[in-house]
């Protein structure tokens, strides 16, 4: 099992301290839920994990040492939070694609591409146009595009966002089957629930928050679950969900 951490990493864009010193260990193990507000930094600190930014300060760790982005990108799969269909492209070459760009060979990329639109439920829409797709079922492209690279752990922005509460509920319930380490950022605290065993909340460019998620909702009050998170999350960060 791979070690992933950052080491006191800052970030500064457009005049602003996005990170400031973020130390984090990622967990070796599990789901974890990265939560914050818009605009904390969540997406940039997915982008500095997945090798997309560096950091202008402190370093990525791969087992305890400083790795090149290039390498990193070996090492993670980012789904970004826009997903775009690439011009003239089926849903499988679009998926393969990906898997070739991460280094696999296209035969080897379309067999990955093809078992791995049969777990997000598109292998139907295999021969579809990508641009053809709705919103949902893009997005569901995008996690199969990050499924098929040869990762360790993937990294998740906003899976979830803009998605009707339908699209929402069955988006998780792929999250769920998902039998590598991984990482979801959400601004939406009713992502909280037991498929996530970790949580991280991200606030003012640092952790505010690190731990398992019965500890973070230890922090809450109320009988339903997304309740406690929102009242764990003003507590840890006193400001509004």
């Amino acid at each position: 099992m791979v070690s992933i951490s950052l080491s006191e990493v800052g970030i500064r864009l457009r005049r602003r301290d996005v990170l400031r010193g973020v130390t984090w260990h990622l967990p070796e193990t599990g789901k974890t839920l990265l939560a914050g507000q818009n605009g904390v930094g969540k997406t940039t600190t997915l982008r500095v994990l997945s090798g997309a930014l560096s950091p202008a300060d402190g370093a990525v760790l791969v087992d305890g040492r400083p790795i090149r982005r290039r390498q990193l990108r070996s090492v993670v799969a980012l789904m970004p939070q826009t997903i775009t269909a690439i011009p003239g492209l089926s849903v499988i070459d679009q998926v393969a694609f990906a898997g070739w760009l991460g280094g696999l060979r296209e035969s080897a990329a379309r067999a990955q591409a093809l078992a791995v639109l049969d777990q997000v439920d598109l292998v139907e829409e295999k021969d579809r146009n990508a641009s053809q797709l709705s919103g949902g079922q893009l997005r569901r492209v995008g996690l199969a595009e990050a499924l098929t690279r040869p990762s360790d752990m993937l990294l998740l922005d906003e899976p979830t966002a803009g998605l009707d509460p339908v699209q929402r509920a069955r988006f998780r319930e792929l999250v769920d089957t998902i039998d590598k380490p991984l990482v979801l950022s959400t601004h939406q605290l009713d992502d909280v629930d037991q498929t996530f065993s970790n949580v991280v909340v991200l606030s003012a460019g640092n952790l505010a928050f690190e731990g398992s998620t019965q500890e973070f909702l230890s922090h809450g009050a109320g009988d339903e679950t997304s309740r406690r998170a929102e009242s764990a999350f003003v507590a840890l960060t006193g400001a509004a969900s």
